[in-house]
C-alpha cells in the first residue's frame, strides 16, 4: 500500500487509472476501501477514464492514529489532501468527499481554492454551515466498554460500523470531537468552482442538500432517491449524477 508523510502524520492512499485526476475523501469511521472500493466508485470512475486517488483520513484505515482532538481540525485534515496532491505532483483535481469527507473537501476549497477544479459534497447539506451533522455523543458510544452498553440508537450504528471496519475506537472518538467545524455562509458564497451537493432524500444527518446548494453560486443539488446517510454513498443514481456533473463542468 502506498503512503507518504505530511509532517509526522503518515497517510495511506491508493492511486489507480489514468486520465484527469479525482481525489476521494471518505467519511467518518470509514476507509478508502469501505467508502470507495467496496461501493464500486473506484471501478466506476476508472472505467470513465479518470485517475482515481483515495486516501485514508488521519485516524482511519492504514493512516496514523492520533488521540488529541486538536489534531483532527477540519483544516488539518484538508491539508492532508493538499499534501497528497503535492506528493503526487497534482496541481489541480476534482475532489469528492462523503459526509465528514465532504466537510474536509469544503475546507480544501476554501483554504486552497486553486487546487480544486470542482467539488462534490456527498452526504452533507446545509449542516456544513448550520452545525455539524453527527452528534458528539457518538464519541461516548465509541468509548463505551462494549457495543451492548450503548443505548443511543445512532451511537450504536456508528459503534457497530467502527467495529466492522476494525477501526481504532479511541482515535475515532478524538476525531469526532476535533472535526466539528462549520464553514461560514460568506465563505461558501465565495466558492467560485463548480459544486455538486448530493444528499439522500432520507438522510437525517446531512441537512438539506438543496439548501446548501442555494448558498453556493452556481452549485447543483442532486437528491439521491430513497436513501439514508449510510446507503446513499453507493447508490447508482449518485454515481450517474456525479459522472454527468464531471462531464459537464468546464
Amino acid at each position: 500500500m502506498a503512503s507518504f508523510k505530511n509532517g509526522d502524520v503518515e497517510i495511506a492512499y491508493l492511486d489507480e487509472g489514468e486520465g484527469e485526476p479525482i481525489v476521494l475523501v471518505h467519511g467518518f469511521a470509514s476507509t478508502k476501501e469501505v467508502n470507495w472500493v467496496n461501493t464500486a466508485w473506484v471501478t466506476t470512475l476508472t472505467r470513465a477514464g479518470r485517475r482515481v486517488i483515495a486516501l485514508d483520513d488521519r485516524g482511519h484505515g492504514a493512516s496514523s492514529k492520533l488521540y488529541d482532538p486538536a489534531d483532527y481540525h477540519s483544516a488539518k485534515m484538508a491539508d492532508d489532501v493538499r499534501a497528497l496532491m503535492d506528493h503526487l505532483k497534482i496541481e489541480r483535481a476534482d475532489v469528492m468527499g462523503y459526509s465528514m469527507g465532504a466537510r474536509i473537501t469544503a475546507f480544501l476549497a476554501v483554504d486552497h481554492p486553486a487546487r480544486v477544479r470542482s467539488a462534490i459534497l456527498g452526504g452533507l447539506g446545509v449542516r456544513l454551515v448550520d452545525g455539524v451533522g453527527l452528534p458528539e455523543s457518538i464519541a461516548d458510544a465509541l468509548e463505551a466498554p462494549s457495543l451492548a452498553e450503548v443505548k443511543d440508537p445512532m451511537g450504536r450504528v456508528f459503534r457497530a460500523f467502527a467495529e466492522q471496519t476494525k477501526s481504532d475506537l479511541k482515535a475515532l472518538a478524538a476525531c469526532i470531537r476535533g472535526s466539528r467545524q462549520t464553514v461560514s455562509r460568506d465563505q461558501v458564497a465565495a466558492i467560485g468552482i463548480p459544486v455538486l451537493v448530493a444528499v439522500g432524500t432520507k438522510d437525517v444527518v446531512a441537512g438539506s442538500g438543496p439548501a446548501l446548494a442555494a448558498l453556493i453560486p452556481g452549485a447543483q443539488a442532486l437528491e439521491i432517491p430513497d436513501r439514508d446517510h449510510m446507503l446513499a454513498v453507493g447508490d447508482k443514481a449518485y454515481k450517474t449524477g456525479v459522472l454527468e456533473f464531471l462531464s459537464q463542468r468546464p
